[in-house]
């Protein structure tokens, strides 16, 4: 038989182990949250290719849109703007239209200069560096696009997606002014109409992330590492 001063001792011991244990656990979880709670570098993007018919005209030509479009913020300074601007992005574009009337496709790349995110949705810019034999005289200027992130269409029928796109030329971007035919305007950066084309083949992931704050300054420089906001 053991006595009461054994017996007493074994269950001090019994409820320490367990305070342990608790005070343990308490610390693992605690981490565990602290990790989740910290901030992951994450950056927008625009991925994915897909074709999409214009809802005010009806024809058989076959248009497409190919994106692999990625933030970079303050990576491309400008003149009064060294440190850059929190919508810089990188990437590629690729405009492909099939015309049923002449049986031929035009084709056309542009590089990538601004990308803005929101949820499912985004406008990214790209100026124009290469166009195929017969194409429009592009080179050089900048286009705009929007695009909708529907999800995968799951439930909305085969070959079906939830997908749209706009883009910033075919009667969107015009200046009428008095009598005279409109112009078309200058795109600047990250315009696009909203995505007004529904896509009917493929579709685009739409990676969401918030604009930045600047980095902070090179230590001596007396330059702001961005814009302030105004």
């Amino acid at each position: 038989m053991m006595s009461l001063s054994v017996r007493r001792t074994l269950a001090a011991i019994t409820v320490l182990g367990a305070g342990l244990a608790v005070a343990s656990a308490s610390v693992a979880a605690s981490a565990d949250q602290e990790q989740e709670q910290k901030p992951r570098p994450v950056r927008a993007s625009v991925v994915g290719s897909g074709e999409f018919v214009l809802p005010y005209h009806q024809d058989k030509d076959v248009r497409s849109f190919t994106f692999d479009a990625r933030a970079t913020p303050y990576s491309r300074p400008l003149p009064g703007i060294p440190g850059g601007l929190p919508t810089d992005a990188r990437g590629t574009v690729k405009v492909s239209h099939y015309s049923a009337e002449r049986d031929i496709t035009y084709t056309s790349k542009g590089r990538v200069d601004c990308l803005v995110t929101g949820v499912r949705t985004a406008t990214l810019t790209a100026v124009i560096t290469e166009v195929s034999p017969g194409g429009p005289p592009n080179v050089g200027k900048r286009v705009g696009f929007s695009v909708y992130d529907g999800g995968d269409g799951k439930g909305e029928g085969k070959g079906r997606s939830k997908d749209r796109v706009g883009f910033s030329w075919n009667g969107v971007n015009l200046l009428p002014k008095g009598t005279t035919p409109p112009l078309e305007a200058p795109v600047g950066t990250c315009m696009a109409p909203a995505p007004y084309a529904p896509v009917t083949k493929g579709g685009y992931v739409v990676a969401h992330a918030e604009l930045p704050s600047p980095p902070p300054s090179p230590k001596g420089s007396t330059e702001p590492a961005g814009p302030a906001p105004k």
